[in-house]
């Protein structure tokens, strides 16, 4: 052998009786797990000590209690369903007790609230989409000035023409005398011989009487649209059971540049 060839020396055995070769290769060779389905845990890599064969439990999850024999393909299909179902409900359990929309159709809330032309009356392009908070009153008494989600009582559909689901504001309290008084041409509201504050009243689209006075039953609200000259309310059909209040609106959330929180 020359100077210039690789000299190798030859395999050593080692005190297990193994070679070079032998004692570099694993004893036991593992192929990687197969691919979890979604939204399952990973399991940590079984041991040798243990004596586990890696492909006796391949998911955890609450569902390989009942899917556990069937093929591969069919229990991610499974999985799959189970989720959608479920986002599903959610969606509607908060949609029933949580938080809803609703459509502004009318502009009995101008300008507070849009309606679409070219419904009369209305200043927008597209209707106010908003938002009512379901729960609130649960925990809280509703407050003058609350703009509201109800359904209406059956005298509205008779006097309005109309009926279902109505938006409009709180303006007086249980057990309160709501009165409407002529001010140089333009209808004012009292409360209790006091007069109400209303910014977000516009005077041309103050109403021009009669002047009335309403008394408020005790577990009622009377509530007017802030467009009183266009506004079907408690004014014509009386005032509204605490039990037909939905929520408080609490945001608009459409057309974009309508977006805000009340």
């Amino acid at each position: 052998m020359s100077d210039t060839e690789e000299r190798q020396s030859p395999p050593r055995e080692h005190d297990d009786g193994r070679s070079d070769l032998e004692w570099r290769m694993p004893s036991e060779f593992r192929p990687p797990p197969p691919p979890a389905p979604p939204f399952s845990w990973p399991l940590p890599p079984p041991s040798a000590s243990d004596g586990t064969d890696p492909q006796a439990h391949e998911f955890h999850h609450p569902l390989d209690r009942v899917t556990g024999r069937l093929p591969r393909r069919l229990r991610i299909a499974v999985d799959w369903i189970v989720t959608i179902v479920g986002a599903v409900a959610i969606g509607l359990a908060i949609k029933a007790w949580v938080v809803n929309p609703y459509r502004i159709p009318s502009s009995s809330m101008e300008p507070t609230l849009h309606c679409a032309r070219p419904a009369p009356g209305c200043e927008s392009r597209f209707s106010d989409r908003v938002l009512a908070n379901r729960f609130i009153y649960h925990f809280r008494d509703p407050e003058r000035g609350d703009v509201i989600v109800f359904e209406t009582p059956p005298a509205a559909k008779a006097k309005c023409g109309a009926g279902g689901t109505f938006v409009k504001r709180i303006i007086g309290l249980p057990g309160e005398r709501v009165g409407i008084r002529l001010r140089r041409g333009a209808a004012y509201v009292y409360i209790d011989g006091k007069r109400l504050e209303e910014p977000y009243i516009e005077n041309d689209r103050r109403d021009i009487g009669p002047e009335e006075t309403f008394k408020v039953p005790q577990g009622q609200y009377f509530v007017m649209g802030d467009n009183r000259s266009q506004s079907c309310d408690s004014r014509v059909w009386g005032s509204v059971p605490a039990d037909n209040l939905i929520g408080k609106v609490f945001m608009t959330y459409w057309p974009p540049q309508r977006i805000s929180f009340r």
